[in-house]
């Protein structure tokens, strides 16, 4: 991120990360054993893989938070997510939420490998990677529901600061076109390059 988007850095962005958090519980709830092997909005990922990835990812944010350093090479915890991925997730949501209420981690900097970043702008980052790993879970489980019209409205000012046009190839697809008069939720899911409307 450059030196002008750390400026424009929306300070209430943090405050986005619990009712991501919320969102995606309530996808979650929907899981069964049986749409493990459904297919996601997230190319080539079932939803066993997606819930993987989303908690791995909640586990180096909570380490993030709680230590002030992620480690690119995490330990294994691979017993809970390959049991009981949902669970894992879960589990990992609350563990997450715990750290980010905790008090003294409000203001503090987070070294990811060996590079400073503000814990705000990590809360934002994560809020936008839950909130849409939520919204692909939703879609994988036939629930289709979007996000809250508040939390999508926070995260559309944020995501051309995290995911730039240029560059974001492999992580995300291009954009996908929606109509002037989709929601939210939809531009949010659309930016990011899944199409809300299949």
């Amino acid at each position: 991120m450059t030196q002008p988007a750390l400026a424009a850095w929306p300070a209430e962005s943090a405050r986005l990360l619990e009712p991501s958090i919320s969102y995606a519980l309530g996808a979650v709830v929907a899981i069964t054993p049986e749409l493990l092997s459904r297919r996601t909005p997230c190319r080539d990922w079932d939803l066993r893989t997606l819930l993987r990835h989303a908690s791995e990812s909640l586990a180096a944010i909570a380490e993030g938070i709680e230590t002030g350093r992620v480690d690119l090479d995490p330990a294994a915890e691979d017993g809970d997510l390959a049991a009981d991925p949902a669970r894992a997730f879960r589990d990992r949501a609350g563990r997450l939420l715990d750290a980010r209420t905790s008090p003294g981690h409000q203001g503090q900097v987070i070294e990811i490998a060996g590079c400073p970043l503000a814990a705000s702008i990590m809360a934002g980052a994560a809020a936008l990677e839950v909130a849409v790993h939520g919204w692909d879970i939703s879609r994988a489980c036939g629930q289709r529901q979007p996000m809250p019209r508040a939390l999508a409205t926070g995260l559309l000012a944020i995501a051309p600061l995290l995911v730039p046009r240029a560059g974001r190839h492999p992580l995300f697809a291009a954009p996908v076109t929606v109509p002037a008069t989709a929601g939210p939720s939809d531009q949010l899911a659309a930016f990011l390059g899944r199409a809300p409307r299949q």
